[in-house]
């Protein structure tokens, strides 16, 4: 039996300040990661190759010489389409979209520092077909937010099929759509208000939503995360494990163990692990003149145009900001940043930055590390030394970034 294999393309460093710290195939959008999505899709195991710096914690290739490998492009959700072509793949052939983009490729063993790439792979000697398909797939920052009502839609039927929901037994909680919501086991409901009329709500295991919360169209409340109470939560929210959400939030997705659990607005932004936003924080997600947003673009180092009108905050793993921060539409923000003052801050604050409107400093990453072991023990989980090595890869990596210096 072949072993099944994602693997990143070039879209990784777009990506980026996300994929510094974890593959492409390791983001939320929706109820799942793509990995998620894949080993719901696939009835056996799957396996992983990533970029060398983040091998140790998510690389996973097989051991035992099997020689018949099915390498699945990790930005793509699963779908009838790639599902069908991967069990018709011809040996020694790779399937391209029109764009030029790998879908899927079946080769024999290759050699670990192999690019996976369209040149690499004729080199080889591989057939190449191309067919017509788009599908749901994560190129650029915005598709985590923007993709993410489909992908809910999606991942909800994947829920439904192998998951069995709960009722609701609060009589002051108003439903409205209830076929069209599913509750995990554990699950805690009080005097909300859940209307999924018009999109499925998933409200994972041991989730809370708390008295007087609204939850309008389709949303993802992952595992032990809690709605904070008078929380309103507009449509297309994705928010993964041990999340703590309150205020108003619309069309964002949150990683995990991530705290935006006071009154501020969020939308049409994505933030990653470890995160944490003070009271009464907002992000401003449409100019004033109604133009396209531009955002900071890691691999030109400039700022580029997304052709979007809404577009709010980007925040990497493990930054957090004061209370009252004010965030510009359109603002990237690197890992480990810490970020406070008055003013609005820069549109890009690069990794390991501690400041705000009035200047940055180094972030010391002794000291970043004892704040996310801090953060991280509060929830059962360590900061281990694989997870330093990247955290010391990251700020070796950004320091270019950090024009002032280290």
């Amino acid at each position: 039996m072949a072993a099944f294999i994602l693997f990143e393309d070039e879209s990784h460093y777009d990506l980026q300040p996300f994929t510094f710290s974890r593959p492409i195939y390791q983001l939320r959008s929706g109820i799942f990661t793509l990995l998620e999505k894949w080993q719901k899709s696939l009835p056996t195991e799957i396996y992983t190759s990533t970029a060398k710096h983040l091998k140790e914690i998510f690389g996973k290739l097989p051991q035992t010489g099997e020689e018949d490998y099915i390498w699945i492009n990790g930005k793509f959700g699963p779908s009838p389409t790639l599902l069908d072509n991967i069990k018709e793949i011809d040996p020694d052939s790779f399937i391209c979209n029109e764009a030029g983009e790998i879908l899927i490729a079946r080769t024999g063993k290759l050699e670990d520092s192999a690019p996976l790439s369209k040149e690499n792979f004729l080199n080889k000697g591989l057939k190449e077909y191309q067919i017509s398909y788009e599908g749901l797939a994560i190129r650029q920052l915005s598709d985590i937010f923007r993709l993410n009502r489909e992908f809910i839609i999606r991942d909800f039927e994947l829920a439904v099929k192998t998951e069995t929901s709960s009722s609701i037994d609060d009589p002051y909680t108003r439903v409205y759509g209830k076929d069209n919501l599913f509750i995990g086991e554990g699950a805690s409901v009080r005097s909300a208000i859940i209307n999924a009329e018009d999109g499925p709500i998933y409200i994972g295991k041991q989730a809370k939503i708390q008295e007087g919360s609204i939850i309008l169209n389709a949303h993802c409340i992952g595992e032990n995360s809690t709605v904070s109470a008078g929380a309103k939560l507009r449509g297309d929210s994705s928010f993964g494990p041990w999340v703590k959400v309150g205020g108003e939030v619309g069309n964002s997705v949150i990683m995990g163990y991530t705290n935006k659990g006071h009154d501020g607005y969020l939308g049409n932004s994505v933030l990653g692990y470890w995160c944490n936003l003070g009271a009464d924080s907002n992000t401003s997600n449409l100019k004033n003149n109604y133009s396209n947003i531009k955002v900071w673009h890691y691999p030109s180092n400039t700022y580029k145009d997304t052709g979007l009108q809404f577009h709010g905050l980007i925040m990497g793993d493990h930054s957090k900001c004061g209370i009252n921060t004010m965030f510009n539409t359109g603002t990237v923000v690197g890992l480990s940043a810490n970020i406070y003052g008055g003013n609005f801050p820069p549109k890009f604050i690069p990794s390991f930055a501690w400041g705000g409107s009035e200047g940055f400093q180094t972030y010391n990453l002794l000291k970043a590390f004892e704040t996310a072991t801090r953060v991280m023990k509060r929830r059962k989980v360590d900061l281990t030394v694989p997870d330093k090595k990247l955290m010391t890869h990251i700020f070796e990596q950004t320091r270019i970034f950090r024009n002032w210096g280290d």
